[in-house]
This record gives C-alpha cells, sequence and structure tokens, in this order.
C-alpha cells in the first residue's frame, strides 16, 4: 500500500511519542496534533478552545491562504485533536470543569486516542484504514512489543 508522506510522517512522529511516554492530551506540544507538528504549540492559536473545530480569526485566514502544516490544514489539525481528546474521554471542549480521564496518560487511554487517530487520518488520505496494525501501539510493561520498521 503507498501510504501519503503526512501520514507516514505523522506515524511515525505518534509511534514514538507513543513508546517514549511523550503523549499527553493537555500539553499542546504534547498531545496528538503537538506531537505531528514537531512538539510546536503555534496550532492552539488556531482556535479559541482546545478542542474545538471552530477556527478563529487566526485560522480562517491560514486556511482561506491553503496553509499546511506538516501537510494538514488548520481545520483537518482540529479535527485531528478533537478526535484524540474524544477517544480519550474528554468531554470537549477541554476545559477544567468538563469530564476527563482521571490518568490521562494511561496507555490504554492513549492507546485509544491513537488508534482512533489513526483511523482518522487515513480517512483524510482517503486509504484504507492502517489500524490493522494498531500492533504499532501494543506494548507490554511499557516497551513496544513491535518495531516500527518490521510493520511499515
Amino acid at each position: 500500500m503507498n501510504i501519503p508522506n503526512r501520514l507516514e510522517q505523522a506515524l511515525v512522529k505518534l509511534y514514538n511519542a507513543f513508546h517514549n511516554n511523550n503523549l499527553h492530551p493537555e500539553d499542546c506540544t504534547a498531545c496528538a496534533v503537538g506531537n505531528i507538528l514537531d512538539k510546536k504549540d503555534f496550532w492552539k492559536h488556531l482556535s479559541d478552545d482546545h478542542g474545538s473545530l471552530k477556527l478563529n480569526s487566526v485560522g480562517i485566514i491560514h486556511q482561506r491562504l491553503g496553509r499546511r502544516f506538516n501537510g494538514y490544514t488548520p481545520k483537518e489539525l482540529l479535527e485531528i485533536e478533537r478526535v484524540f481528546l474524544k477517544a480519550c474521554g474528554y468531554k470537549i471542549p477541554l476545559h477544567y470543569k468538563n469530564e476527563k480521564p482521571k490518568n490521562p496518560t494511561d496507555k490504554e487511554i492513549l492507546f485509544n486516542g491513537l488508534c482512533a487517530v489513526v483511523t482518522f487520518l487515513c480517512e483524510l488520505d482517503n486509504i484504507p484504514d492502517v489500524m490493522n496494525l494498531s500492533k504499532l501501539f501494543k506494548h507490554e510493561k511499557g516497551k513496544p512489543m513491535y518495531l516500527l520498521e518490521d510493520i511499515l
């Protein structure tokens, strides 16, 4: 299967973040989008609410100009983050009063979030769901059970 470059890069970054314990849903540099964007936080300025799909004026300008960040439009980045947060058990938008997981860095919670994100990323690129590669994120005692090179 021919995997688009942006998807392949995103998968590698998410895989590494998951297995290196650098994934945290409440940290804009360590969440799904933060990792896809190389641990940068500029994307949080595309919307006024974390988890919202509504672009603010900055996001609208970037979207209308056709800007892409590591291959993704501002709207797609917000969608990716929303999918991740919801699959991790957050009520959206992210707010201290809203429901959230007790331990947001629990590997099972993060695994659920990543599975949903990978499925969504495949939908964005109109390719079959590579989540049959769920073994990418399988772990035993905190260690990856498979190497990325063996799967892709």
